[in-house]
């Protein structure tokens, strides 16, 4: 049994951290500039940025490495440090969470390429494998206890990451970004990832949604997830604080504590054991979170009414999705919205 498995069957669920741009943003990483750098020039930074996270109660502190990929890293001119920036970021992680007084487990951030497969685009599976058999690689001996594949949208950039993440033979979380409609950007819907993840050859530990719209939209994601999920899958929700909104052209997210702390109690009671935030989460959010969880009583699960008069609203396809109304007009509109792709602004 992993130490993900031993944890989690000992408390019941497990509560991850929040976003790491946000924080890094507030220590003086610049708009537009990668964070893995950090890893190497201000690791006291990082250690920072796990320490608080750790105080604020999380059980799970993702490393500071999503864009550590070569096509990530190439376009900061970073490339050839894929070994040095998430071997670093593996180390500082680890070194913060062995200080912790109770266990608290590390997770290798890997997030998308960034590029567009084939025929779409140039990026072929066996490059992307490639990619992310590297970077897995690398996390690996920096100490991680899992990788944490995220914010993904293609079936096709799942499969690479997977099989790249698989050659550690470490545990593996993946979560998909439903923000198109319901879907994610490339169309994949929450149904046919929850089918997906038990079908293909590397099966993910845990499964879920992150990054997206804003927590009422990863709520009902997972929701959808949960409709289709088997006995035994863990599902994963790690939703934005808020609805990200464009200020004085910084991108900021307005929610408050109290709300990722509702948030945290419905993605527990949509079936979410793995709860934690992305973009705009703060340490006091993961600390409001811990504290909502720790004693919540679970009230079953939420309908859509709920969700929203909580939360905030939820987008059409989304909806329909979870109320079975999905039909082939409104998979379409999400289709044709899926042609691009971006990387998470946490």
């Amino acid at each position: 049994m992993s130490k993900l498995e031993q944890l989690l069957s000992a408390k019941g669920y497990l509560l991850a951290d929040g976003a790491t741009g946000t924080n890094l943003f507030e220590m003086g990483l610049q708009t537009g500039d990668s964070p893995e750098p950090w890893n190497t020039d201000h690791p006291d930074r990082i250690t920072q940025l796990h320490q608080g996270f750790i105080d604020a109660g999380s059980d799970i502190i993702l490393t500071n490495s999503f864009g550590g990929n070569f096509y990530r890293l190439k376009l900061h001119n970073c490339e050839s440090k894929v070994q040095e920036y998430n071997v670093n970021a593996g180390k500082i992680a680890r070194a913060a969470a062995d200080a912790a007084d109770r266990p608290v487990l590390v997770a290798g951030s890997m997030g998308p390429t960034g590029e567009l497969f084939q025929p779409m685009g140039d990026l072929t599976m066996a490059a992307a494998t490639a990619a992310f058999t590297e970077q897995a690689q690398a996390l690996a001996s920096g100490g991680v206890d899992m990788l944490w594949v995220e914010t993904m949208s293609s079936k096709e950039e799942v499969i690479a990451a997977l099989a790249g993440a698989s050659t550690t033979n470490l545990p593996i979380v993946c979560t998909l970004s439903f923000d198109t409609n319901g879907s994610t950007m490339m169309g994949l819907s929450p149904s046919e990832f929850a089918e997906m993840s038990r079908s293909i050859t590397v099966r993910p530990h845990a499964y879920g949604a992150n990054c997206g719209l804003g927590p009422a939209e990863t709520i009902c994601g997972i929701l959808n997830l949960s409709n289709a999920a088997k006995p035994g899958d863990v599902l994963v929700a790690k939703g934005n604080c808020g609805i990200p909104e464009y200020i004085d052209g910084v991108i900021s997210y307005a929610g408050e504590p109290e709300l990722m702390g509702r948030y945290a109690c419905l993605a527990y009671d949509s079936g979410a054991r793995i709860i934690g935030g992305c973009c705009g989460t703060t340490y006091e959010h993961v600390r409001v979170m811990r504290q909502a969880l720790d004693k919540h009583t679970s009230i079953g699960r939420p309908d859509t009414q709920s969700v929203t008069l909580e939360l905030g609203e939820i987008s059409t396809g989304g909806r329909a999705f979870l109320e079975g109304k999905m039909n082939a007009d409104t998979i379409a509109v999400g289709r044709k919205t899926g042609n691009r792709r971006r990387r998470r602004t946490s």
